[in-house]
C-alpha cells in the first residue's frame, strides 16, 4: 500500500469527521508507538479517534478508497502483548476508546451489560456502584484502565466464575473490512426489535462472533457481556507449598476439587518470582550482576521475606455468609493439607498483606492494577506476556515448568509462572521481565520468549494470546489448511487488506 496515500487519507477523514478527530503531532505518535516489548516503537502516521460506529464505517470507507491500513485498538493498555502500538509501521491508529467510552445498558435483571470499546474495568466498576447494581464483573489482575471489550475480544482472562471473558461475550456489531455493518446473533435479524441480541449466542445460522476475535476482519464497536450477581459474602483462601517440583501435586488437587464444583472460581497457582515481583524490584537491580537470574539462595529468602512458598495456590468461595461456606472450606483444607506439604492462610490472615490484594480484589469483582507493579522489577519496564497452558496433567503441567525454568535461567532472566486452573486445562500466565534500555538483555529475553514457546511446542502445546511481535511466528506454526482458511475469510470480509493486516499473522 503506497505510503504517499496516507497524508491524503488523513485529510479525508479531518474533513469528514472533523480536525478533533484526528491526531498527527510527534508527542501523540510517540505515545502510540511505545510498548514494551523487543522491538522497536513504532510511532504510526496518525490517530483517529472516531466517535461512534457511523464514525469507524466512514473511517473504513475512506481507507479503502485510498488503501491505507488501519490498526484499532480499544483503551490500548496491553502491556507485555503490543500496548497501542501498531503491527508494522505506517499503519494508522484508529483508538476506539477515546470518544466511544459508553456502557449502553446495564441490566440486573437478566445479568448482562452492553459496552463501547472505551469502558475499561474501572469505568465498569465505577458504573455498577453508581447505579446500585446487583452485578459484579470478572475483572483482570491487569490494567484497571484496560478495555472490558477489548479485553474479550483478544481472548483475555479474569477472575470469578466468569473468568474466560471471551466466553461471556453475547452479542456483537461490527465494522467489516469492506464498510459493511453487521450485528451478531439475535441482533442480525431485519427487525426494529432485538431483545434477544445479548441473551443467546446461538441464533440462526453460524455463530460468528468467534472470527472476531484474535483477527483483523472486522471492528467490533460494540458487544454484551454476561456478568454475574453479586454474592453475599465472599471467602478467599490460600495455600502455600514449598518447592517448584510441587506444581505436579498442586495440580493433580486442584483436578478433582474443580470438577466437582466446591470452588467456583478459578484457582490460581502461581510461582515466587511472579507473585512477589509486584513488591519488590530485583536485588541487584542497580549492579552489573543484575544481568543474571536470581539464586536459589536469593529466592529463598525473599520467599521467607514475604512468608509464601514456591508456589502459592489461591481461589474464592462464594454464599450467603460465612457460615454457609465452611464446610466447603473444611473439606479445602483437609484435602490439600493432606498432602503434608501445604500450609493455609485464611482470609483474615491475607487480607492485610499487599502480596495478596490483587488476588483478592479481583475475586470480588474489583479491578486491582497491583500486578503491574512487577515491571518495575528490572529497569527498563521491557516486559512479554505469554499464554501457553497446558491439560490439566499434574505431570505435564510440571514437566513444562521445569524445561521452562531451564530455560529462562539459561538466558540470564526470571521464571515467573502462573497457571489459572479450571476443570480441564490450565491456562498459563508467563512474564518476561528485563531491561529494553539494554540491547543485550533485550536479545536475550527475545530469544527467551522463543525458546520456552518451542518448549511447549514440542509437547503440542500452544499459545493463546501472543504479543504483537511474534503473531506472525505462531501462525507458521499452524497447519496450513487453518492458514488458508483463515486467509480465505480475510479476501471475504477485507478484500482490500485494511483492518491491521498482519494481526494474529492474518494478512
Amino acid at each position: 500500500m503506497p505510503a504517499e496515500n496516507t497524508a491524503p487519507f488523513l485529510d479525508a477523514v479531518a474533513r469528514e469527521l472533523g480536525e478533533a478527530a484526528l491526531d498527527r503531532g510527534e508527542a501523540e505518535r510517540s505515545a502510540y508507538g511505545r510498548h514494551t516489548l523487543p522491538g522497536p516503537d513504532l510511532p504510526p502516521p496518525g490517530i483517529i479517534y472516531p466517535g461512534s460506529t457511523e464514525d469507524v464505517q466512514a473511517v473504513v470507507r475512506l481507507a479503502n478508497q485510498y488503501r491505507v491500513p488501519l490498526f484499532p485498538i480499544s483503551a490500548g493498555w496491553n502491556l507485555g502483548i503490543g500496548s497501542r502500538a501498531a503491527m508494522n509501521a505506517g499503519q494508522v491508529v484508529v483508538a476506539l476508546g477515546r470518544r466511544m467510552n459508553k456502557v449502553v445498558e446495564v441490566n440486573d435483571d437478566l445479568s448482562y451489560v452492553v459496552v463501547e470499546p472505551g469502558v475499561s474495568f474501572n469505568t465498569m466498576y465505577d458504573e455498577l456502584n453508581r447505579r446500585g447494581s446487583k452485578l459484579m464483573m470478572s475483572p483482570t489482575a491487569g490494567p484497571p484502565d484496560g478495555s472490558v471489550l477489548g479485553n474479550a475480544i483478544d481472548k483475555g482472562g479474569g477472575a470469578g466464575p466468569l473468568a474466560s471473558h471471551f466466553d461471556n461475550l453475547c452479542g456483537m456489531e461490527v465494522v467489516l473490512g469492506n464498510g459493511d455493518i453487521i450485528r451478531t446473533g439475535d441482533g442480525g435479524i431485519d427487525a426494529d426489535a432485538q431483545p434477544n441480541w445479548h441473551v443467546t449466542k446461538y441464533s440462526f445460522g453460524p455463530a460468528l462472533d468467534g472470527i472476531f476475535t484474535q483477527s483483523n476482519y472486522g471492528i467490533v464497536t460494540r458487544a454484551g457481556i454476561w456478568m454475574m450477581q453479586r454474592p453475599p459474602h465472599i471467602r478467599m483462601f490460600f495455600f502455600t507449598f514449598p518447592d517448584d517440583e510441587d506444581l505436579a501435586e498442586i495440580v493433580d488437587l486442584i483436578r478433582p476439587i474443580k470438577a466437582a464444583g466446591v470452588v467456583p472460581t478459578q484457582i490460581r497457582a502461581t510461582n515466587d518470582l511472579y507473585l512477589l515481583s509486584s513488591q519488590e524490584r530485583h536485588p541487584r537491580y542497580d549492579v552489573a550482576t543484575a544481568r543474571a537470574a536470581l539464586s536459589d539462595g536469593e529466592r529463598a529468602e525473599l520467599r521467607k521475606k514475604y512468608g509464601i512458598g514456591s508456589w502459592t495456590v489461591s481461589g474464592a468461595l462464594y454464599g450467603p455468609n460465612d457460615e454457609a461456606l465452611q464446610p466447603a472450606l473444611d473439606r479445602l483444607r483437609k484435602h490439600f493439607l493432606a498432602s503434608g506439604k501445604a500450609t493455609y492462610i485464611s482470609h483474615e490472615e491475607a487480607a492485610p498483606r499487599a502480596i495478596f490484594h490483587a488476588a483478592i480484589n479481583s475475586n470480588s469483582g474489583r479491578p486491582a492494577g497491583s500486578e503491574l507493579a512487577m515491571l518495575k522489577w528490572r529497569p527498563g519496564e521491557g516486559a512479554i506476556w505469554m499464554t501457553p497452558g497446558a491439560r490439566l496433567d499434574g505431570k505435564l503441567v510440571n514437566d513444562l515448568q521445569r524445561a521452562c525454568r531451564a530455560v529462562a535461567a539459561d538466558f540470564g532472566l526470571e521464571y515467573m509462572a502462573s497457571f489459572v486452573c479450571g476443570a480441564r486445562f490450565a491456562r498459563g500466565i508467563h512474564a518476561i521481565l528485563y531491561d529494553r534500555n539494554d540491547a543485550d538483555e533485550t536479545a536475550r529475553a527475545d530469544r527467551c520468549y522463543r525458546a520456552i514457546c518451542e518448549v511447549f511446542l514440542s509437547r503440542g502445546v500452544f499459545v493463546g494470546r501472543a504479543p504483537t511481535l511474534y503473531q506472525d511466528y505462531h501462525q507458521k506454526q499452524r497447519a496450513p489448511e487453518i492458514v488458508n482458511a483463515c486467509a480465505a475469510i480475510k479476501r471475504a470480509l477485507d478484500p482490500n487488506g485494511i483492518i491491521a493486516p498482519g494481526r494474529y499473522g492474518i494478512s
